[in-house]
């Protein structure tokens, strides 16, 4: 009893409304500045807690701790609900700072969907989103008549060959899991909108989109101009992907003209085509000559003394090494007692130095490069640890899930040589360059346009130009339009394809992860070029290379205390995102690509 009054106790204080005692009709920058202050020591505190909720839940599945997390998550939303409003009736006072309007717009956009102060909005919005994710999360396909699972589709996706197989499992999971959400989201759409209204914004995309240190509209404009560079190399590869299939499959499954039929890429939403790169492989040099799970098993590690190499290049660039709490504290393994979430993912418990990782970790290639990525979150977080709440993060969305994106780009022959992985009579040489640079590009460049357009097709949703009568002929079109691909069966306006991928249940926003594909290469090219690469810039590894680190340390230490063209200068000596860094890496493949494309009628 006791412990339930100290929780009551500090729900109490935390849920405080931060509006002022009496209502100013003129707020001044001293009382703006103030509340910043009291909101961000409140959240602070909050988190502390809340993390620790989160922590127990992800990593002891139960009743108990779901009803915990859920507990805190409530006080939460209702505290940054209240200090998002008291926020937008700042947003107007007289002689502010530029600071000062950057951390309200922060605390205004903090919320991803915001509900509107209609008396019984903020539990539908909740329920509503709640309702679409466990939808997801229970969602099942078929195959050969079969149930099958989410995870286990996804699987068999990237495995099976057999095309008749691979329509069923796409057919089955789109109508399954997305034709039921339809009128649920249409409704979520519209309480987030009236919600997003009330603290200033046109709409709820108008609201992500002001996240970027720039109008949101101009945002829009940036990305746009982003894939205009980048649409060139994926043009040549879905060409030269297409013909493979066609080769493949023949002209009855896959014609050698116009789109891709989407559940032919090894994917269920056709964003990334690695799984099938024995299809696309170059004759003769697809073989890379090895294969780092097996270079691995080996020489006999195991997740621990993965993440400990993990660890050795983060501490090759001059990092400090990780805490001992880190190595306690994390969950690298999974527990063999209970259910846990193994999706991988990087903790800061008390936004100083309890920092986690938490995976499922498995001795093979893609999670030594997992490991990789998530250390870059953690390094990151403790980099920024000294600034204020609202600066505990990274200089844009994009910026966390890139830094430990182009350390991995980093994971060469070379490195791998350099830590004893790979016997150095063993490197790959310049003749199997084409099939490490192809393989690279069927994940990172194959994901562009659809990295770009699922936001595309939010943003059209949330300011009413896709009404819900053509939720689904928009989500075709732009597929058709930005990826080149189509549905293996017609679909129409009974049908809500968008919700079978769960970032649109999940309302997550989605630019984030163009982004981080364009900027790796950004922070790649620049890390190299710091090093004195002089060879082919997919080769590089600039491990060991303590200026670098310490530049790279100078851009974390920033976290959002700063614009993020001034991060991105701070390491690059660039302002601007730009797909250029992309399209020097992968020049030599464009060229090869073309060559291979010749006299083929490329484009859809």
């Amino acid at each position: 009893m006791k412990m339930l009054a100290s929780m009551a106790a500090l729900a109490a204080a935390l849920v405080v409304s931060p509006a002022m005692a009496q209502q100013r009709t003129a707020p001044s920058a001293a009382d703006a500045n103030a509340f910043l202050d009291k909101a961000e020591k409140a959240m602070f505190d909050q988190s502390l807690i809340q993390n620790r909720a989160d922590w127990i839940n992800a990593t002891y599945i139960s009743d108990d701790s779901d009803a915990l997390a859920a507990w805190f998550g409530a006080i939460r939303t209702r505290m940054t609900v209240d200090y998002a409003l008291e926020a937008a009736k700042f947003a107007e006072a007289k002689g502010l700072s530029e600071e000062t309007k950057r951390r309200l717009l922060m605390l205004r956009t903090a919320l991803t969907l915001p509900a509107s102060t209609t008396p019984g909005a903020a539990d539908e919005l909740n329920a509503l989103s709640t309702k679409l994710q466990s939808e997801y999360g229970r969602g099942k396909g078929t195959l050969r008549g079969q149930p099958i699972n989410g995870s286990d589709i996804e699987a068999a996706m990237g495995t099976s060959r057999n095309p008749d197989e691979l329509k069923e499992m796409w057919v089955s999971w789109h109508d399954n899991v997305g034709a039921p959400m339809r009128k649920d989201y249409s409704r979520l759409v519209s309480i987030a909108n009236a919600g997003a209204k009330e603290l200033g914004f046109a709409d709820t995309g108008a609201m992500w989109r002001s996240r970027y240190d720039m109008p949101a509209d101009d945002f829009a404009t940036l990305t746009d101009r982003i894939w205009a560079e980048v649409k060139p190399l994926y043009d040549e590869l879905h060409c030269y992907t297409r013909t493979k299939l066609n080769e493949k499959y023949g002209d009855a499954v896959q014609p050698d003209k116009g789109p891709i039929r989407a559940d032919l890429l090894g994917n269920m939403w056709a964003q990334e085509w690695g799984n099938i790169y024995d299809i696309v492989a170059p004759q003769g040099v697809g073989d890379l000559g090895y294969d780092i799970g097996d270079l691995l098993t080996a020489k006999g590690y195991d997740p621990v003394k993965m993440v400990k190499a993990g660890e050795g290049f983060y501490s090759s660039l001059g990092f400090t090494p990780l805490p001992q709490t880190f190595w306690d504290r994390s969950q690298i393994v999974k527990p063999r007692d209970r259910d846990v979430v193994c999706h991988a993912s990087a903790w800061d418990l008390d936004n100083k130095d309890d920092i986690r990782i938490k995976m499922c970790t498995k001795v093979n290639s893609d999670d030594f490069v997992t490991i990789h990525h998530e250390l870059g979150h953690n390094y990151y977080q403790r980099a920024y640890q000294n600034h204020p709440y609202l600066y505990l993060d990274g200089a844009n969305d994009g910026f966390h899930e890139a830094i430990g994106d182009f350390v991995a780009l980093s994971i060469t022959p070379d490195y791998l040589v350099k830590i004893g992985l790979l016997d150095p009579a063993k490197v790959p040489g310049a003749d199997k360059d084409m099939g490490l640079l192809l393989r690279q590009a069927m994940d990172k460049v194959a994901f562009l346009p659809f990295g770009l357009l699922i936001d595309k097709w939010r943003w059209g949703v949330f300011d009413g130009s896709i009404p819900e009568s053509r939720y689904e002929q928009a989500w075709d079109g732009l597929r058709r339009q930005y990826q080149g691909i189509v549905p293996p069966v017609s679909r129409d306006e009974t049908k809500f394809d968008a919700g079978a991928k769960f970032h649109i249940p999940g309302n997550t926003p989605y630019t984030r992860y163009f982004l981080a594909r364009v900027l790796q290469f950004q922070f790649f090219e620049a890390a190299c070029r710091q090093a004195g690469w002089k060879g082919p810039l997919h080769r590089c590894s600039f491990y060991g290379n303590k200026a670098v680190g310490r530049k790279l340390d100078a851009m974390l230490e920033m976290g959002a205390s700063k614009p993020w063209p001034d991060a991105l200068q701070a390491f690059t000596g660039q302002r601007d995102m730009s797909g250029k860094a992309m399209l020097a890496y992968f020049a030599p493949l464009q060229k090869w690509l073309k060559d291979q494309n010749k006299g083929k009628s490329c484009g859809w």
